[in-house]
């Protein structure tokens, strides 16, 4: 696993976001998930965030060091994990103990704004960083989350590695908070956090450099290739790769992304995920009949275009 990174390490690769595959007892599965990881390695992609997608809300503290040594000893040694804790302060603190004690290089506080305010959510990290001895990512989710005030004032201090920018718009280049945003800190500390769809348009419109994927999972290198293209420029080769994509991520929108990626992955045969952690849960047989054929003509599509 990398230890040490650079701000050329967040634009090198697309950050997957992955499921966390557990057994039937829901146990963390280090088999399947060594599996899953090599898979997206495989297609080129070195950094893998675990947060929504792995479900990292409902995680128990109590198995939380065993999943970080998991993911560790899975990683190859070039490949950048960054686990997430939170969304809660108790749990956070707790977390930061334990990430304290290991080498990951950087951990993303999970946003919740039920029991939080922007300024309450800046103390939070602040003491969580000063408390784990490494840099926060910072999730934007919810325009309500954070200020741009509190925003500055994190990247000021020094405690933020990167930061996440998930905020759905119905026109992604309509986004005044992504625009203050980018206007007041370092654009290349940001990074488009709603996968391949919006990627291209954060690219052109906000000057955003980098970007999460969960459908990444199935076609790492797809979607490395789109990366590739918007970095050379040829963003119609972009778009017709994004829009390849999107016939799973159609499913997401409609039926939820993380269980929709969740089965996706095992429907594909990449490896096997398991039952959801409650508060999720599984999908209809209904549903994973639609998701099947999408994830399989997906992971046909990555195999097609050799490894690089």
């Amino acid at each position: 696993m990398k230890t040490k990174i650079t701000s050329a390490d967040l634009h090198a690769s697309v950050i997957a976001v992955p499921p966390l595959c557990r057994d039937a007892d829901l146990k963390p599965d280090a088999a399947e998930n060594a599996k899953l990881i090599r898979h997206i390695e495989a297609g080129g992609v070195s950094t893998l965030l675990y947060g929504g997608n792995a479900n990292f809300y409902n995680i128990a503290l109590s198995e939380y060091a065993a999943v970080l040594d998991q993911l560790e000893t899975a990683a190859a040694p070039e490949t950048w994990i960054v686990p997430s804790v939170g969304p809660y302060f108790g749990t956070m603190m707790d977390q930061a103990a334990l990430l304290a004690a290991r080498k990951f290089p950087t951990a993303m506080v999970l946003p919740t704004i039920a029991v939080s305010s922007p300024e309450g959510v800046r103390v939070a990290i602040m003491r969580f960083v000063e408390k784990a001895g490494i840099p926060a990512v910072l999730y934007v989710k919810d325009e309500k989350y954070v200020t741009v005030e509190v925003v500055k004032s994190l990247v000021g201090a020094g405690v933020i590695s990167w930061i996440k920018y998930a905020v759905v718009r119905e026109h992604p280049a309509v986004d005044p908070l992504l625009r203050a945003i980018v206007d007041s800190v370092d654009p290349n500390l940001v990074v488009s956090g709603i996968g391949e769809q919006p990627a291209i348009t954060h690219w052109q419109s906000f000057g955003v450099r980098a970007f999460t994927s969960g459908c990444v999972c199935v076609a790492p290198r797809r979607s490395q290739e789109m990366l590739r293209a918007l970095r050379a420029g040829d963003f119609a080769q972009a778009e017709s790769i994004r829009e390849r994509f999107n016939s799973l991520e159609t499913l997401r929108n409609a039926h939820g992304p993380i269980p929709v990626l969740h089965h996706a992955v095992a429907l594909a045969g990449i490896a096997a995920t398991g039952p959801a952690l409650p508060l999720m849960t599984d999908l209809g047989e209904d549903l994973r009949e639609e998701i099947q054929p999408a994830a399989a003509a997906l992971h046909e599509w990555n195999a097609d275009l050799p490894s690089l």
